[in-house]
């Protein structure tokens, strides 16, 4: 399987132009996590980039990525459009799938945050997307609706705060939708950003041993 050269800005064509986003990959990559950020978030998440980078030092790929461009982002009603969000996501998974060289077969992981979570689940409902996993953090995995959360095959993580008892409520009722290999990670004492000491580290952890074990099954 061939390397790519880390830390690459990419552009990937939408229907509005294009999306910003960056892609780094180790060499001997197992898989290739993207990134759906939440709601009035973007690539730079500190919270996001701290799970990537742990993804990267266990040999996973990942892809950051802006899914509204600046101008959709400044309009409250686009942050929450889910059709759209899941739209440029699958518009990410499909640039991903063109690409030539060893990226092209890295199996595809979807990392969602908030309405973002929605969105991954969203893609990984559909056959085309050959989504291999799935981790939510603090996510909406609700919003992506009954229909779409019983066509997931992918196996899917939860991971909620603690004390971040509506999210945790939301989590639950996506859980019982969903018909794939699940489980749902509540993290002792952290609220809705994690921002408690040790809680994001524990969030990385848990995702980090989600995709290596599925991707290690792709082999």
């Amino acid at each position: 399987m061939q390397s790519r050269t880390t830390d690459q800005p990419v552009t990937i064509p939408i229907d509005a132009g294009v999306i910003d986003a960056d892609l780094q990959v180790p060499p001997d990559a197992t898989g290739l996590v993207i990134f759906a950020h939440g709601s009035g978030s973007s690539r730079f998440s500190p919270r996001n980039n701290y799970v990537a980078g742990e993804l990267r030092d266990e040999r996973i790929g990942t892809l950051l990525l802006d899914l509204l461009t600046p101008q959709e982002d400044e309009q409250y009603r686009t942050r929450f459009n889910i059709p759209l969000l899941t739209e440029r996501l699958l518009a990410a998974v499909k640039w991903l799938q063109r690409q030539a060289g060893g990226n092209r077969a890295l199996p595809v992981g979807l990392f969602g945050a908030s309405t973002g979570a929605a969105a991954a689940l969203q893609v990984a409902a559909l056959p085309e997307a050959h989504v291999v996993a799935v981790v939510s953090r603090g996510g909406r995995p609700d919003l992506a609706g009954t229909a779409a959360l019983e066509q997931v095959h992918a196996p899917t993580l939860l991971i909620v705060g603690g004390n971040d008892a509506a999210v945790i409520e939301l989590n639950k009722t996506a859980y019982e939708a969903l018909r794939c290999e699940k489980r749902v990670e509540v993290v002792a004492g952290a609220t809705h950003l994690f921002e408690e000491p040790g809680a994001l580290e524990e969030v990385a952890e848990i995702a980090c041993e989600w995709f290596f074990l599925h991707f290690s099954m792709q082999r």
